[in-house]
């Protein structure tokens, strides 16, 4: 099993993520062998699988422990997510995810639209046989519909160069703060923790979320594309302006609308002239602001849990957002 480097710190953590990715394995039955190998490729490209992580360590907050119902359910989060991956990079017409080419570059979106769907399909089939509660289930679907929103608005507002902070970060919340909120509320639900244990699991995944969008949009403007595992800048050469580009705007929106006007035509050196201008004005400053203060709230209600280590780990997973380089 391809487990990220990061949880070889963490050998318990990094045993339980080596089986949700077994019961994915096992979950992925499509016939068409082409379309296996693209969800399996995927799948062992190296994620972090924070999503089930931090699922699996909100599921220590109560007294109910069934290890084999939460390795499915973590297992089912992470399909989920591998749908909502796959319909993104329609939509941004992504030529490359994790390092690998995406299906939508390589097979077009059509193939990719029913890959992501079958992605659904195996989520709610896991679901169906270990949500031991139809909460769940109804919890989970109201957060692919958050999601989905968030992505119909981000395709609606591409090339808006009038984006604002706020709208920004409406679509994050619901785009991908939706389902770390959704994995922390699940695994505080699954282990009988109280209501309010669970709105505070539900909240720092929501923190969590939004902190690690934003970093992503940062590392879009900081770091080169054989360290990302994408193309930099791609998001922005597709329209889609996220904080670091809108902070600078703010600056000196007449600096930047020559370039954004050429929308699909911009060129490499278009880009790396954005780039410059967004490091003259601030924006990755400003952007690491607010994802700071995002991982300081996280932090903060983090700490009001009581001790174990899974608090811990949860600490210090969070604190480890901001150093992020990939």
């Amino acid at each position: 099993m391809n487990i990220h480097p990061m949880w070889d710190q963490y050998p318990d953590m990094k045993k339980d993520l080596a089986d949700v990715l077994t019961v994915i394995d096992e979950s992925v039955t499509i016939r068409d062998a082409q379309a296996r190998k693209i969800v399996l490729d995927l799948l062992h490209a190296g994620g972090k699988l924070l999503r089930p992580a931090f699922f699996l360590l909100t599921a220590k907050m109560g007294e109910t422990y069934d290890r084999d119902q939460l390795i499915h359910v973590a297992a089912s989060i992470e399909v989920l997510h591998m749908a909502t991956l796959i319909h993104d990079d329609i939509i941004d017409e992504a030529e490359t995810r994790r390092g690998l080419p995406t299906v939508q570059s390589q097979f077009g979106a059509k193939y990719a639209l029913y890959t992501g769907d079958y992605l659904f399909c195996v989520c709610f089939k896991i679901l169906s046989k270990y949500a031991t509660a139809l909460s769940t289930v109804e919890f989970n679907t109201e957060t692919v519909e958050r999601v989905l929103i968030g992505e119909l608005e981000q395709m609606n507002s591409r090339y808006n160069t009038d984006m604002t902070v706020k709208q920004y970060l409406r679509q994050i919340s619901r785009k991908t703060a939706a389902l770390f909120a959704m994995s922390c509320h699940m695994g505080a639900e699954l282990s009988g923790a109280g209501k309010q244990a669970k709105i505070n699991a539900r909240k720092i995944g929501h923190e969590v979320g939004m902190a690690f969008q934003i970093l992503d949009d940062i590392l879009d403007f900081t770091q080169e594309a054989n360290t990302l595992g994408k193309p930099v800048l791609e998001d922005m050469k597709q329209g889609v302006y996220s904080l670091p580009l809108i902070y600078a705007m703010e600056r000196n929106r007449a600096a930047f609308l020559p370039l954004l006007e050429k929308k699909g035509d911009i060129q490499y050196e278009d880009a790396d002239e954005v780039l410059a201008l967004v490091k003259k004005y601030n924006g990755v400053e400003k952007a690491k602001e607010v994802a700071t203060k995002y991982t300081n709230k996280a932090v903060a209600r983090i700490n009001k849990l009581p001790e174990s280590e899974s608090k811990k780990m949860m600490l210090a997973l969070t604190e480890q957002l901001l150093q992020r380089q990939s």
